[in-house]
């Protein structure tokens, strides 16, 4: 299954066959909406600002590292501070962490493993 796809350049016409999840288009659009939510990163209160789908990823990793979500972001935040002196965007900085928990997920990756990316 696939869709016609039509770009249109200078004098040129392009038409390309793209296959789409019919998922990706039909995924509840509430997931996409950012929320702020107040965190306490090692001892520090702030504001940190996440679409809810990632917010979902959070609890899910924070669930299988029997943890909150707050201690969670606490761990990443420390050990960015001190593997790389920190980070400009914390923000994508998490949404990357939840990537690469749902990339070992879809490899296979037991809750085991997951464990041991996060608490070494």
């Amino acid at each position: 299954m696939g869709r016609l796809i039509r770009h249109e350049g200078v004098g040129s016409r392009l038409v390309q066959r793209v296959k789409i999840d019919p998922a990706i288009l039909e995924f509840e659009m509430s997931l996409a909406r950012p929320l702020s939510r107040s965190v306490r990163l090692n001892g520090f209160a702030t504001c940190l600002r996440l679409e809810e789908i990632y917010w979902e990823v959070l609890a899910d990793i924070a669930r299988i590292n029997d943890c909150s979500i707050n201690a969670l972001l606490s761990y990443v935040d420390r050990e960015v501070h001190l593997r790389h002196g920190g980070v400009k965007n914390f923000s994508g900085l998490i949404r990357v962490v939840c990537v690469m928990h749902l990339s070992g997920a879809a490899r296979g990756v037991t809750g085991t493993s997951q464990k041991q990316f996060f608490w070494g």
